[in-house]
């Protein structure tokens, strides 16, 4: 399939619009012998004579008329769409749609979530809270939360926490009933409530250090979900040892609904981090997302006087 001359077809609509090839050169911001060229190769390509030329005037040919009643509605609508395409790129109201798990969500968003829309009460944050590994183009996100070892390559990164504390906590009431583990061995001998992954289906591996050296313990696997949400909710009714993020169950330990174990023998994992695709960077939807962001951090670092 040939392609269609879309530059030659600009050049034709103006020449119309101005009334001569110099008016049309000047609208175009090029040269009266570049417009000529132009027409020229694309009366060429066509195989018909588009404009009748003469020392005073320019008239359409019959080719030309409809040329022009079928290009012009058509070239406007893709001036339209373009000028729409840059208001949206540039525009602080719309919808930003974000991928995060939920653990992100409580860490990262909730916090400041009424200071953003009260800041910004024309942009809509669609979220979609997905524990899996999202391909955020492929799936019409404008970008995502993740933790760093886990981000695409090819994705710009902005960090958005410190290396994140897991815990292993578990209702009181289970542990009094089966007792406390003290080293992580002692799981073999537990219930345990495990997370698996969605997209990998895979359960997530359970690590502890000890001596310097990152140990894995696979426990017998009483209870499995593909929701952190309901793996810690099982275990807040008593049905085993749990892992989660620490940050996330701040309130059940405070509270003492939760109870961690094997504090001293527990890893860290990388940050979370935002990540977009590189087309995505001139987005201003989601550079107003990452700015405050980063000012909301920055309050949160600052020393009180």
């Amino acid at each position: 399939m040939s392609r269609t001359p879309i530059s030659g077809i600009e050049v034709f609509l103006a020449i119309v619009r101005e009334g001569s090839l110099r008016a049309a050169a000047r609208s175009l911001g090029v040269g009266a012998p570049a417009v000529s060229h132009q027409l020229k190769a694309l009366e060429r390509r066509i195989g018909v004579d588009l404009l009748v030329r003469t020392t005073r005037s320019i008239e359409l040919t019959e080719a030309g008329r409809t040329l022009l009643a079928g290009a012009a509605p058509a070239f406007q609508e893709i001036i339209d769409a373009v000028e729409g395409t840059r208001v949206i790129g540039k525009s602080n109201t719309g919808t930003l749609r974000l991928t995060l798990p939920r653990s992100a969500y409580k860490m990262i968003i909730a916090p400041v979530l009424a200071d953003f829309q009260a800041r910004y009460p024309d942009v809509c944050l669609d979220l979609s809270i997905n524990e899996g590994l999202v391909d955020v183009v492929k799936d019409g996100f404008h970008a995502g939360f993740r933790l760093g070892d886990r981000l695409t390559t090819g994705m710009v990164a902005v960090r958005q926490t410190g290396p994140l504390t897991p815990s292993y906590s578990a209702a009181p009431s289970y542990l009094d009933t089966h007792g406390r583990p003290e080293h992580p061995r002692d799981l073999l001998n537990h219930k345990c409530v495990r997370y698996r992954f969605v997209t990998a289906n895979r359960i997530w591996d359970w690590q502890f250090i000890e001596e310097g050296q990152v140990k894995t313990v696979d426990p017998p696997t009483r209870l499995v979900f593909d929701s952190m949400q309901s793996v810690m909710q099982a275990v807040r009714d008593g049905n085993g040892i749990g892992w989660s993020l620490r940050s996330v169950i701040e309130d059940d330990l405070e509270s003492g609904v939760l109870e961690t174990v094997l504090d001293d023998y527990v890893t860290t994992l990388p940050p979370f981090y935002l990540y977009y695709p590189e087309q995505n960077r001139r987005l201003e939807l989601l550079r107003l997302f990452i700015d405050f962001l980063a000012e909301h951090r920055d309050k949160q670092r600052a020393p009180s006087l």
